[in-house]
């Protein structure tokens, strides 16, 4: 009996790390946990998160990116301002300095993807292409997380200094 019940929680973590998307590294930059909101039946936008990491010694640029489950790719910044939230896009891309790290989160820098042509279905995935300045093209896989999910990979974000 024990046995089968470990055997049972062993598999079930098996199951939740495969369902985090794959860390990707492509020169000094590394891009970890790329995860999008499920949308409902109708959107025409979905957002996507994920965090870029510079270990270079230079300054790279995310310009944006393409996928096959939009029209549109796009970056974005969310602020408040005076109580009103306004969302913009991003113009001549996101800087990731030298030794730093951009999270792009729910309720600040975030993807657009812009002419959905079907509904993020939670669970399901989807890859996407971003296009960097130094980098180049780097090929990721974001997971669906659920509509209000605040953080993906099914566990809390660590945040860092």
């Amino acid at each position: 009996m024990i046995r089968t019940i470990s055997l049972a929680a062993v598999l079930g973590i098996a199951v939740a790390w495969s369902a985090a998307a794959a860390d990707v590294t492509v020169g000094s930059l590394k891009i970890s946990a790329p995860w999008a909101r499920a949308t409902p039946k109708g959107a025409s936008v979905g957002g996507g998160y994920l965090t870029i990491t510079n270990n270079g010694d230079a300054a790279d640029r995310l310009l944006g990116g393409s996928t096959d489950i939009a029209k549109g790719f796009e970056i974005h910044s969310m602020t408040m301002d005076n109580g009103v939230m306004k969302m913009r896009p991003v113009t001549g891309g996101l800087e990731i300095r030298p030794g730093q790290s951009v999270e792009l989160k729910p309720g600040g820098y975030h993807v657009m993807f812009v002419g959905l042509k079907m509904p993020l279905k939670q669970g399901g995935h989807f890859e996407a292409t971003l296009q960097f300045q130094n980098a180049g093209r780097v090929e990721i896989d974001f997971i669906i997380e659920g509509i209000g999910a605040s953080h993906g990979g099914g566990m809390p974000m660590q945040h860092g200094k």
